[in-house]
């Protein structure tokens, strides 16, 4: 399942994660984020290793800013709370898969 996550909690639960944390900025009114939703929902079920969570640009701006998010969606790869990847834009599941398995 990925979990939504708001300002307040995303250094225990992406900064301070050992494992691989995969973050999902995106917005309720972006047609590409709704798109990728249910291949993350997916993912979080097949990659039980990974945390898969989710941030609302728009209730966390200062993540937003934080993170240069200038377009959604974006996705972050977190290992051991270091940003290691970062891809924009709608893409298919296996490019998920791959930015995962490569840093693994």
């Amino acid at each position: 399942m990925v979990k939504h996550v708001e300002e307040k909690d995303f250094n225990e639960i992406v900064l301070q994660n050992s494992q691989l944390v995969l973050v999902d900025f995106w917005a309720t009114w972006c047609g590409p984020c709704k798109m990728i939703a249910p291949i993350l929902e997916q993912l979080s079920e097949d990659m039980t290793d990974v945390t898969f969570v989710k941030v609302d640009v728009d209730s966390n701006p200062g993540l937003a800013d934080k993170y240069d998010i200038s377009s959604i969606p974006t996705i972050i790869l977190f290992k051991g709370g270091n940003q290691v990847n970062k891809i924009t834009g709608f893409r298919p599941k296996n490019d998920f898969i791959n930015m995962i398995n490569r840093n693994l």
